[in-house]
């Protein structure tokens, strides 16, 4: 419903091409899920604000036609942070993934300046109206009454607030790992000539765990299977040119399977975030199917292939480093 209704009131004024930036806002929905009301308020706020923050920046290189080294600064920015905010509030997802997609995606779509302020105000409403539907359960319940416990399942998540995370070395040792894998995975897809680079730059942040996570290669491997079976699906739903509506559908599928699925596997979850992402940056601006697709896949595969080498450099410190008595 978030992503769905922004969409079909831009078709309905003739701009389906600012679909990106009401898709961005419409992820504020993504997060929230199973706190209690009184906490999700803050959760939806916070990853609202850094959505449209992401976006606002994105939007700013666009217009100014920022230089790479500009884009490289500001993609550094929105990494560091999006750790460090979903490391203080408890944000799940842990990573800065949303954000970096939104910055990268509004960085790379031609903008007059003439539009910024319409584009910006298309991203903040569909987060307002993506927060109100994320909070709208607490009113459901109200009018449920005593009847809720029996209607509606328990709300057991409580993100901690961690104000010392910035002072936390684990947290700066992802933030550099990021830096270090997107700086790395960028450089590569521009000197092989692929199209559409920030892809795997977005690979790399998927892929890097949170903060104190366990650094696991099958979390890469995955990535890239569920990518190249995700992409699969969606050369079947763009190369016979469906219509807008079908491709609204297909994002609105894709934004109700991610959010099933990204906390159970990881791999599965991709069959639906790969159709989302793609039709997203379809609508965004407009390429050749083919291309869009082919790169996608090769640049999954070096995203991922630079996360292993991290997560194996991430390994061998942990091995070699000081040893602390388990807690």
């Amino acid at each position: 419903m978030a992503v769905v209704a922004p969409l079909i009131v831009l078709v309905a004024i003739g701009r389906i091409d600012w679909a990106a930036y009401a898709s961005f806002g419409a992820m504020t929905s993504l997060y929230g899920r199973s706190e209690p009301y009184r906490l999700r308020a803050r959760t939806v706020s916070v990853a609202a604000a850094c959505m449209l923050v992401s976006l606002a920046l994105g939007l700013s290189m666009a217009v100014t036609g920022a230089a790479l080294p500009v884009l490289v600064l500001g993609l550094l920015g929105v990494i560091t942070a999006g750790i460090l905010v979903a490391s203080t509030y408890g944000l799940f997802p842990g990573t800065p993934i949303f954000f970096v997609f939104a910055y990268l995606v509004c960085a790379q779509i031609p903008t007059p300046a003439a539009e910024v302020v319409p584009r910006l105000l298309v991203g903040v409403a569909a987060a307002a109206f993506a927060w109100l539907l994320t909070m709208s359960g607490w009113w459901f319940r109200r009018l449920a009454g005593d009847r809720s416990t029996d209607l509606f399942k328990l709300l057991p998540r409580e993100p901690l607030l961690r104000p010392a995370a910035v002072r936390d070395p684990q947290v700066w040792f992802t933030i550099a790992q990021n830096a270090a894998g997107v700086l790395l995975a960028g450089a590569l897809a521009m000197l092989a000539g692929i199209g559409h680079p920030y892809w795997a730059v977005v690979s790399v942040v998927a892929v890097l765990p949170p903060p104190r996570a366990a650094h696991s290669i099958s979390r890469a491997v995955h990535r890239i299977v569920g990518t190249v079976l995700g992409v699969a699906v969606t050369g079947l739903v763009l190369l016979p040119g469906p219509s807008v509506w079908v491709l609204i559908a297909v994002i609105a599928v894709g934004q109700f399977g991610a959010e099933i699925l990204i906390g159970r596997h990881y791999g599965a979850a991709l069959l639906f975030v790969t159709p989302l992402a793609l039709t997203v940056a379809h609508l965004a601006g407009p390429t050749a199917v083919p291309a869009l697709l082919v790169d996608r896949v090769v640049e999954t595969a070096l995203g991922g292939a630079v996360a292993i080498l991290i997560v194996l450099a991430a390994r061998a410190v942990a091995r070699h480093g000081p040893r602390h008595p388990a807690a």
